[in-house]
């Protein structure tokens, strides 16, 4: 079986259960990132399964009825999102989400050891409402979960997001979404993000992030969403991503 970059393939020795696509092949090694879930893995030909690309996964709950609200007597203003991911593909899967549902977000695609130098200045230029702080990570494979030097961009989300609070305090100004597969939940949460990755340290969907953004983004001011619900949305559920009680952030005036 010939296996090319650019192909998409399973490995055998977990149960085929992650779609992942080739990105390069050096020395009998291949390269993959996973296709939907923030993931890098490296495998020997041996282990790899050829399979098809996979479809555009459909969402939960993907809050598609608020277009609906064109007919009423009010008019509406959603939250304002700032995405700064470590990855372009998974950033343009985001992007894409968010005009299909009628949310305003911008894109900004940083590696995550430089996103704490550039976290406040765009926060400054943009303003938004919320951020989201994500990208790869990853837990080495048998080492200590509390050790910061175990997680492969932990330490860089965290600077990220103490410098995102030193511009904004508040966690009901400004949402914190930050983390990535099996980043240290903990750690996130202490350093000021209002949601995070990862409880069980498993992985996460690209779009797990985007959707409690958009969750919160349509959801009314001062109206609390709930939180069982808003992480029940995502993937592998609160697994996977887990935060603090928040308000919406969306305003809500009359007449159109």
């Amino acid at each position: 079986m010939e296996i090319n970059k650019g192909d998409y393939v399973t490995r055998k020795s977990y149960n085929n259960d992650t779609v992942f696509k080739v990105i390069n092949i050096k020395d009998g090694i291949y390269y993959l990132k996973g296709a939907e879930v923030r993931l890098y893995a490296d495998s020997i030909l041996s282990d790899l399964i050829k399979c098809e690309e996979p479809k555009e996964e459909i969402i939960k709950e993907d809050n598609r009825g608020f277009k609906n609200k064109d007919s009423d007597d009010y008019f509406y203003l959603p939250a304002k999102i700032l995405h700064i991911d470590g990855d372009s593909e998974y950033l343009d899967k985001c992007l894409k989400y968010y005009k299909h549902i009628g949310v305003y977000a911008i894109g900004k695609k940083i590696k995550e050891e430089d996103m704490y130098e550039q976290v406040g200045l765009l926060l400054k230029e943009y303003k938004p409402d919320i951020l989201i702080i994500t990208g790869h990570d990853a837990l080495k494979k048998g080492s200590s979960i509390t050790n910061l030097d175990s997680y492969k961009n932990t330490k860089n989300f965290i600077k990220a997001v103490k410098a995102a609070r030193n511009y904004e305090k508040s966690h009901e100004k400004l949402v914190i979404i930050a983390g990535a597969c099996q980043s240290n939940y903990e750690e996130l949460i202490k350093a000021g993000a209002n949601f995070a990755s990862s409880p069980k340290r498993v992985n996460i969907h690209a779009l797990d992030p985007a959707i409690i953004a958009v969750t919160l983004a349509l959801t009314e001011r001062n109206k609390e969403v709930n939180l069982k619900e808003v992480l029940e949305k995502t993937k592998y559920g609160k697994d996977g991503m887990g935060g603090i009680i928040s308000n919406g952030l969306m305003y809500v005036g009359y007449p159109r």
